[in-house]
């Protein structure tokens, strides 16, 4: 593994945007939006990088990735589609009180370090992700997405650019 992509859900595959096609918000945590899925394996396929899950639906997920409720199959049924996958999860360092305001930014970025350090071999990396993860290591590596229109073409050339670069991955980075 030496590419490797963190996947946010909500605000990235799916968006707040309500147009003919989309009655309700696709937000919901219920629909994910194939166009975006599209970009997602372009990506993917333009960069040869792997799918880390640190979004809240990891936790939709058993030990061995396998889809625990509708919504979770869903994503795998759409992934599969492209040809992609999720390669893996980051682990949780959320506490009680984090879930209960859904406050989850404020650990994602130590989540994403963690996962890091437990995997060598990463040469370059690139998050995908709406929110603000309050963290400048990561806010170099990251393309945050409008959360009302989710992933873009745009988006997709930036994430290319950051998995492209020449520069890798060094313990001090971490």
């Amino acid at each position: 593994m030496s590419k490797v992509l963190f996947l946010d859900i909500d605000g990235v595959l799916n968006s707040n945007l309500e147009n003919d096609s989309h009655q309700t918000e696709i937000s919901d945590g219920t629909l994910i939006d194939e166009e975006k899925v599209k970009l997602l394996a372009l990506l993917v396929r333009e960069t040869d990088s792997e799918i880390i899950l640190h979004s809240g639906w990891r936790f939709w997920f058993d030990s061995e990735l396998k889809p625990l409720c509708t919504q979770a199959n869903k994503l795998v049924e759409l992934l599969s589609k492209q040809n992609i996958s999720i390669s893996g999860i980051t682990p949780d360092l959320t506490t009680e009180e984090i879930r209960k305001t859904r406050k989850f930014s404020l650990v994602k970025a130590d989540e994403i370090l963690l996962w890091m350090k437990m995997h060598n071999g990463v040469t370059n990396w690139v998050v995908l992700d709406d929110l603000d993860l309050h963290n400048d290591q990561i806010k170099r590596h990251q393309v945050k997405t409008d959360p009302v229109k989710g992933l873009t073409l745009e988006n997709v050339k930036q994430a290319v650019k950051i998995l492209s670069a020449l520069h890798s991955v060094s313990q001090s980075d971490l």
